[in-house]
């Protein structure tokens, strides 16, 4: 009992000199972050700790916040013929791995001190490099204008490999491609725990599909009939699949079987906040998704924010 009443009168007196104190406490973690204006955002993820990254579609900058208090600072400076699409982020290294659009290259950069640690050309530029995912062994990047996965293996500790080594692995089995100038097929990408199975979204057609990482083999995950239209980043939470559908504004949530090969589409999240919320990074029981507002014109005043919401399993 007594110290019950030592921590009692240990709060009572923190607030009894601070009174806005709770105030404060509720204010961390804003369900808003804002990114600098004119910074046309696309990719999420979330570093160590409390850190979040953005990258810009403009000219490859990163953009770094502290998610307890919204407040951040570019640590990649954009630079002329880069730009920043999906990302993704190992936690050995401290590397952040950026598909880079229309370039047809993949970046690493330093987390810390936003350093460029290495550039690998996947492929000619002119293709559309979308999104990233980096697993135990290997950095795999997807191509929206072509039928393939670009594969970068990695050492034991994450070590980068020479520029050289760099995979071309064909999509075959169930994968549809859809032809056409400007046509998204594959986009966001994501891995089962034990790295033995790439989970994709086809863009154009809303399907799913599960992924041989060495082969290229797709399955096309049964969701009774149902697909994810306009499918752009998906996260992987246990057996929870998060798909993002920009132009919809909502998430879809997948729940999928063991073998990751058939789920049910059970839940939408919506929040008044989105516009055309493109990838989503996560925290604890949060969701933060990036609005790229593709339907805005962007100007160097065009306002842009990421947007927590809440998980739904």
């Amino acid at each position: 009992m007594r110290q019950l009443f030592v921590i009692l009168g240990i709060i009572i007196f923190v607030f009894g000199q601070n009174p806005t104190g709770i105030a404060a406490y509720a204010e961390t973690f804003p369900d808003i972050i804002l990114l600098p204006e004119g910074f046309r955002p696309e990719g999420v993820v979330v570093g160590r700790g409390h850190h979040i990254y953005a990258g810009s579609l403009a000219n490859g900058a990163i953009f770094r916040s502290d998610l307890r208090t919204g407040q951040g600072e570019i640590i990649v400076p954009g630079q002329e013929g880069r730009i920043a699409v999906g990302l993704s982020f190992d936690k050995r290294s401290n590397f952040l791995f950026v598909a880079g659009g229309g370039t047809g290259a993949g970046y690493v950069y330093d987390a810390q001190s936003g350093a460029t640690v290495e550039v690998y050309q996947l492929t000619a530029p002119g293709s559309f490099i979308n999104d990233v995912v980096v697993t135990r062994s290997a950095a795999y990047f997807t191509d929206s204008f072509r039928p393939f996965l670009y594969r970068i293996a990695l050492g034991p500790r994450g070590q980068l490999p020479d520029p050289s080594t760099v995979e071309e692995i064909p999509l075959s089995g169930d994968f549809v491609f859809i032809p056409g100038v400007g046509v998204f097929n594959t986009n966001g990408i994501d891995a089962t725990p034990n790295g033995k199975s790439l989970l994709i979204v086809n863009s154009e057609t809303g399907e799913l599909y599960n992924v041989d990482p060495q082969s290229g083999d797709a399955f096309s995950i049964d969701l009774g009939g149902e697909t994810v239209p306009g499918g752009d980043g998906i996260l992987l939470d246990g057996k929870t699949l998060y798909v993002v559908q920009n132009f919809l504004n909502q998430i879809a949530v997948v729940q999928l079987n063991a073998a990751f090969t058939a789920g049910e589409i059970t839940a939408h999240i919506m929040n008044p906040a989105f516009d055309v919320p493109t990838t989503i990074a996560e925290f604890g029981n949060s969701l933060y998704a990036v609005n790229a507002r593709f339907g805005t014109p962007p100007t160097p005043e065009t306002e842009y924010e990421i947007v927590q919401v809440t998980k739904e399993n």
